[in-house]
């Protein structure tokens, strides 16, 4: 489900945010290569793989919505990149995940100030969705609705983006949150 809110309601709330929001090309230190970035150090043992089954209690799953819905774009990019991968890039869920990969890229671009690289992401998420929708042949997939989610990606790519961010600090860019609901568990 989106919904056009001011905040959004933790999912892992058990999981404590990164100190800052990693925005690439900004002097901040890199989460997982530096010494002093937010992950570094943290073991990255590669994730249960998502499924239809398992998403609405999938820690990994749920953290990069929360990652995401609270603007660390680049940390939500991250979670559900490792968790693609480990689904199978190739398969539907595989997919599903490419799209919000590219969404939270939507994301960083954001903070970036690159325009071109938020319309080519956002478009790119919309397109994903589609496709998935269509192969999966049901309205929500892992608890988002799919017209939905095609919604937020082409209303990311259509917006003007021209507020200044400041460095590091989490910052929600998008009108929207995801939030899955679990009625729709399919």
């Amino acid at each position: 489900m989106l919904q056009a809110v001011v905040t959004a309601k933790r999912l892992i709330p058990s999981i404590e945010l990164p100190a800052y929001a990693f925005i690439p090309a900004t002097g901040l230190p890199h989460p997982i290569r530096d010494p002093r970035g937010h992950s570094h150090g943290r073991k990255r043992v590669s994730p249960p793989a998502l499924s239809i089954d398992n998403w609405s209690t999938h820690r990994n799953y749920l953290l990069g919505l929360d990652l995401f819905n609270y603007g660390y774009y680049w940390e939500a990019h991250e979670e559900w990149d490792r968790l693609l991968k480990s689904s199978g890039p190739d398969s539907l869920m595989g997919k599903f995940l490419k799209g919000l990969v590219k969404l939270a890229a939507a994301g960083v671009k954001v903070r970036e100030g690159s325009i071109h690289g938020v319309r080519r992401h956002a478009a790119s998420a919309g397109e994903v969705f589609a496709d998935v929708a269509a192969e999966a042949d049901q309205d929500h997939f892992c608890g988002l609705e799919f017209t939905i989610l095609q919604f937020a990606a082409d209303r990311a790519a259509q917006l003007n983006y021209k507020q200044k961010f400041e460095s590091g600090k989490p910052v929600r860019v998008f009108p929207f949150v995801l939030h899955p609901e679990s009625e729709s568990m399919s």
